[in-house]
């Protein structure tokens, strides 16, 4: 929280609680028909959308027959890029009936000037509004920041986009999954933890999906993630693991303002 609050107030006049009380809830408390729209921050590391699903059916046993978690990605896309009709008429990726979560995940440059926010929030709240019409939850996945060695680093862009991504929810009346901040806790304590690709800085490495993945768990279904063994068949070590289910339930519970399920 208290990170939080210092990257936001360093940006704007932005007050940290006006997320929270114009937080629109997820109304299903176990979507079992997830679609993940994005970008290559999502494919990366074996698809987030797989992390996920291996954590909810850990979590859920006696529901693992009902999962359908599909992603739909583009390298480099911004909402403006993808075909949400297409995407939403289910029987097109071969899903048994129509999604009930809907997860949007914005280009990573979509803060950096004006009409990139207008055409940013322009397309949240058209693609939004799909999305509800068609019967399904929505939510805006927080991107992370740069870090170097990536041309556009720059020490204020998680700022930017907790503004525009805030921003976005409250016009479009959308939950927003805080895996940007996330990512700014976990290196504020470890800060040579390697959450991003070291040959360019923006793409997750692997620990940055997987502390992404928990904190869509406990965003999404409000359960703790620590306790969670699955460590992406044996890929990941146990302090690591413990690590970033912590800065995930820490995250989660800070930016909701509530307490999430052990």
């Amino acid at each position: 929280m208290k990170l939080t609050l210092l990257i936001i107030l360093a940006y704007s006049n932005l007050i940290f609680t006006d997320v929270v009380e114009n937080l629109y809830e997820i109304k299903n408390p176990k979507p079992a028909r997830i679609l993940f729209v994005g970008n290559s921050y999502l494919y990366y590391n074996d698809s987030l959308h797989n992390h996920l699903r291996r954590m909810v059916e850990e979590s859920f046993p006696d529901y693992i027959d009902l999962f359908e978690f599909k992603s739909a990605t583009i390298g480099g896309a911004k909402l403006s890029h993808h075909n949400i009709d297409h995407l939403l008429e289910y029987k097109n990726l071969e899903v048994s009936k129509p999604f009930e979560l809907v997860i949007l995940q914005g280009g990573s440059s979509e803060h950096l000037t004006e009409e990139s926010r207008k055409n940013f929030l322009l397309h949240a709240e058209l693609l939004t509004s799909k999305v509800k019409d068609s019967g399904s939850d929505a939510a805006l996945y927080m991107i992370h920041a740069y870090v170097k060695p990536h041309e556009d680093y720059d020490p204020g862009m998680l700022g930017k986009v907790v503004a525009l991504y805030d921003q976005a929810g409250k016009i479009t009346n959308t939950n927003v999954l805080p895996v940007g901040i996330a990512f700014a806790n976990a290196y504020k304590e470890k800060p040579n933890l390697k959450l991003h690709k070291d040959f360019d800085g923006t793409h997750p490495d692997i620990l940055g999906t997987y502390l992404a993945a928990c904190v869509l768990y406990a965003s999404i279904y409000k359960k703790s993630p620590i306790g969670i063994t699955y460590n992406y068949f044996d890929s990941i070590n146990d302090e690591d693991i413990k690590f970033l289910q912590q800065v995930a339930h820490k995250t989660v519970e800070d930016f909701y303002n509530f307490k999430l399920i052990n």
